[in-house]
């Protein structure tokens, strides 16, 4: 059953976000990804208050680079659309669990982002989990 109401469109959307930021990390570094933008159409906290949907997510300004490159624009593969329902029916996986930021640093992993904390890495992305204090119906969707 899905967390988020989504069309086919805003599948194949999602999925060519996740092949864009990730496709390098492999199935679960897509799956981070689809979980970070999943957690932002359900906070309604943040930079995200207001987000309702995929597509409001995926083009709010400044939240992912990708949307800025031409790769993003080819077409949705079926590989990807998979991992996409996986992430819209609730499937998550640490450090993307409850994050809400994601960034891929030349080095090491900065302990906060936007002032949140680290809270993990997966291959060459960092993820920040906002506070409780900042955020706390992140911890309430799933």
């Amino acid at each position: 059953m899905a967390v988020v109401k989504a069309t086919n469109s805003d599948i194949n959307l999602l999925a060519r976000l996740l092949r864009a930021e990730a496709e390098g990390e492999g199935n679960l570094g897509m799956l981070l990804v689809g979980n970070v933008g999943i957690n932002r159409v359900r906070a309604d906290c943040s930079d995200f208050k207001g987000i309702r949907t995929i597509p409001q997510m995926i083009y709010q300004p400044h939240a992912f680079e990708a949307v800025i490159h031409g790769y993003f624009y080819q077409r949705a593969r079926e590989s990807e659309r998979r991992l996409a329902r996986r992430v819209i029916n609730g499937e998550s996986f640490w450090p993307g669990k409850y994050s809400l930021w994601y960034f891929r640093p030349p080095g090491e992993c900065p302990e906060q982002w936007y002032n949140q904390p680290f809270v993990g890495r997966f291959k060459a992305h960092c993820f920040y989990e906002p506070t409780a204090e900042t955020c706390q119906n992140v911890y309430n969707v799933f």
